[in-house]
């Protein structure tokens, strides 16, 4: 029997047992199992264990996330059996068998190639190469690197270590996203903001509910060059698309946004190139030690909490125990670092976050996910914005001037569509105005008015909506069908805008003209001549003559 880790027999406890033999039956043989057949014999025990122990098929496929017919299976199968099933899985036919000689001599040569071209080696050089998944691939490549012991050799970049820069010198910023817990057991997305000092280590870091824009950035630095009370020489950035639009051999175009900030804070900028993180490790593993020293395993509450909660882990952590590199408390080494850096002028630009967003054609806007509702005639062209703001637990909607459009309550379920009624009447005109339009379809101007002062009285919080109403039906009809309808409501009694509209449709089906109906086409202009023939009559005295002789 093989019994994983050396955990029983007679080489129980021996280091040299458990890294080189397994004991199977009375005889020990060397350790020449892959590390997957290893993991099918630990799960072929650990399934006979279990149910050894009482549980059932099911129970143990749930326990051990294998199907519960596998597991049946595993229990009917002796040891000798299970091997012999293991076997003929390493030695049964692959699908790709035939393209093993290429592979291998490619690998022997290419040592550091990726599956992915690999891929695409075969389907350039074999053109009827089958059409399989990029997985089946990946795995005959491990197969062929196993069996001809090609191991992948990927290219390593030589480093060497930076001195120290000078006090106030620089200073690393980069962003960072994690997916936090809260209380009802979901996930919650949050992004955040990370500057370190190059010299002393000292950090800040801000967080944000929703990802970072040019001006929440431009915000996140005045917090951190207030956290620091002071502005370093050089800012060093990785190559984020809110702080540039294009690199062009090193011609480096910055968003508007970014470009007016620099300028106002006139600090020197520097830019890693693409795929480069090596070249601003300091930041780098500052967001790593956000993500696994703060951030993990905390439950979110609000974003207000924090960074409350973010600031007193800079205190009592981040900046507070010795640097792994440096050996000295960040917070020591800043006291000196801040006499080097440049003088720190308080700059507000809270009043610049402001963001836009666009209103779709059916008047509504898509923020967060969720669809909220704006009046009607919001909408005038695919360029019509709208600023959202957030304000204790409601979504306040403006206009480009920051007029109040409307408000909703905030919803955190996707794709939900939030809506007021009163969102869908055309508030861009008043009552008196939309009844005095309407009258002019008639020609008693007057009668038609006194009829629609008759449904303003029975519906005055929906006067409106009627009105609407009526206005597209009038838009549709003439003169004189419009007359009809308004009589024939008066004289019954109907007093409502759906009673109007489906009265006006019959009137209107009505008064449609005889000669509208279609004329039909023959398919021989002769058979007119035909129809009009008319056919020869018998005299019935003939057929009595015939009878009675």
């Amino acid at each position: 029997m093989i019994l994983p880790f050396g955990r029983s027999g007679p080489w129980a406890g021996s280091s040299e047992g458990k890294s080189k033999f397994f004991y199977i039956g009375q005889e020990f043989k060397p350790l020449d199992m892959t590390k997957q057949t290893i993991q099918n014999w630990i799960m072929y025990h650990e399934i006979h264990k279990l149910s050894r122990l009482g549980f059932s098929n099911s129970k143990i496929g749930r326990y051990l996330i294998v199907d519960a017919r596998t597991v049946g299976k595993y229990l009917k199968m002796t040891e000798g059996e299970y091997e012999a099933y293991l076997i003929s899985l390493s030695q049964r036919s692959k699908l790709l068998s035939v393209y093993e000689a290429f592979v291998a001599e490619r690998l022997d040569e290419y040592q550091d190639t990726s599956t992915a071209q690999m891929h695409d080696w075969l389907k350039e050089a074999h053109t009827e190469f089958p059409e399989v998944s990029p997985r089946t691939v990946y795995n005959f490549v491990m197969y062929v690197r196993q069996k001809h012991n090609i191991p992948l050799q990927a290219i390593s970049r030589q480093y060497s270590q930076v001195e120290e820069l000078p006090y106030g010198q620089q200073a690393q910023m980069d962003f960072g996203e994690y997916n936090m817990r809260i209380s009802s057991g979901k996930r919650k997305k949050v992004w955040f903001f990370v500057m370190v000092l190059s010299r002393s280590r000292m950090k800040y870091v801000w967080f944000l509910d929703k990802p970072f824009t040019a001006i929440s950035t431009c915000m996140a630095h005045e917090k951190a060059y207030a956290f620091f009370q002071g502005i370093p020489c050089v800012m060093v950035y990785d190559q984020d698309r809110v702080l540039l639009v294009d690199e062009n051999l090193g011609d480096i175009i910055l968003t508007t946004t970014f470009k007016e900030y620099t300028k106002s804070r006139n600090f020197e900028l520097h830019f890693c190139r693409k795929s480069d993180p090596e070249s601003k490790g300091k930041v780098e593993s500052a967001v790593q030690y956000v993500k696994k020293n703060f951030l993990y395993n905390r439950t979110y509450s609000d974003l207000k909490t924090l960074n409350e909660q973010a600031l007193a882990w800079l205190a009592r952590t981040a900046n507070h125990l010795p640097h792994n590199v440096t050996k000295k408390p960040p917070e020591q080494e800043f006291i000196i670092e801040q006499q080097h850096l440049k003088k720190y002028i308080p700059m507000n630009i809270e009043n610049k976050e402001l963001e836009t967003y666009l209103v779709r054609k059916d008047n509504t806007i898509n923020y967060k996910g969720t669809f909220y509702s704006v009046p009607i005639g919001t909408y005038v062209g695919d360029d019509t914005n709208v600023i959202i703001k957030e304000n204790q637990g409601s979504v306040e909607i403006y206009s480009m001037e920051q007029t109040l459009i409307c408000t909703h309550k905030l919803s955190t379920e996707k794709g939900k569509k939030v809506s007021n009624t009163n969102h869908k009447r055309d508030t861009s005109r008043s009552i008196d105005e939309m009844i005095q339009s309407a009258a002019e379809h008639f020609s008693s101007s007057q009668q038609a008015t006194e009829y629609f002062e008759q449904i303003r009285k029975k519906y005055p919080r929906y006067i409106r909506d009627h009105m609407q109403v009526i206005i597209k039906t009038l838009e549709q009809a003439n003169q004189p069908v419009a007359d009809k309808t308004l009589d024939f409501c008066i004289k019954n009694n109907n007093i409502n805008g759906n009673e109007w509209e489906q009265i006006m449709a019959v009137i209107t089906d009505l008064q449609s003209p005889d000669d509208n109906t279609p004329q039909i086409k023959l398919l021989n202009p002769n058979s007119l001549c035909k129809a009009e023939q008319k056919p020869q009559k018998s005299n019935i005295d003939d057929y009595e003559h015939i009878v009675n002789h």
